[in-house]
This record gives C-alpha cells, structure tokens and sequence, in this order.
C-alpha cells in the first residue's frame, strides 16, 4: 500500500476517488470505521467482533488510519493499560460515505440473492424437464 501512495503522491493530477480508495480501502479499514461510527473502541472489540482479523492487521490498519488523520488512539494510564479508538472530525466527514456503502451492500446482498435464488429455481425446473 505505501508504494501505492508514494506512486500517487508524485504524480500531478490525482484521481479524487484513487484518493479516497486510499485512505479507507483495504479489507478492514471501512469495517472498523463503520464500527467507530457508533462511539469509541477497544482494541479487544474489534478482535471480538472479527474473530478472522489478525492482530497483526488490525494493529496495521488502525495505525494507517491513525496516520492519515481519521481515527485517534487515546492511551489512559492505567493498570491494565485502556486504549481507545474513536473517530477524528475529519474522520466523521466519512460517515455519510460509509453508511452509503452500507446501504449499498444491503441492496446488492438482497438483489444478489434474489437472482441466486431464481437461478435455483430455473435449473430445478430445467432438470425436471428433462
């Protein structure tokens, strides 16, 4: 990924949606800030809901949205040590965009199994007349 941004950064004329793809594509970054949408959290919560995500890549693409300025990590000294992850201003500005991607995988999850559905159907009606 950081390639992929070196490459974008030198070149003049960016594609403004190349830009946003960066900033919250990856297969978790979009997940987590959905997540943070609804208030801060753990470190520990993310791993609960996503049992398939490593710590290793969530570390990764927490850090990656800590840098680019959309989620702040805030550190409470206290024994054991709480970290929290919560949503920037700049990082709410996303908020319409991701619940836009929401609404969207609702539909095409419907649409998708609706048409799988009647594809069940045609080929067990295929089937029986033969």
């Amino acid at each position: 990924m950081g390639d992929r941004k070196n490459k974008l950064e030198a070149r003049v004329e960016v594609c403004p949606v190349e830009t946003t793809l960066d900033v919250i594509g990856g297969k978790w970054k979009a997940i987590i800030l959905f997540h943070l949408i609804d208030g801060p959290k753990r470190f520990s919560e993310f791993r609960r809901l996503y049992p398939g995500l490593t710590q290793f890549m969530l570390t990764l693409q927490l850090r990656e949205l800590e840098r680019d300025g959309m989620i702040h990590r805030e550190v409470y000294k206290q024994v054991p040590p709480k970290v929290e992850y919560s949503l920037t201003e700049f990082g709410m500005t996303l908020t319409p965009i991701i619940l836009d991607m929401k609404k969207w995988g609702i539909t095409y999850k419907n649409r998708v199994d609706d048409i799988r559905q009647q594809a069940a159907v045609q080929e067990k009606g295929d089937k029986e007349d033969q």
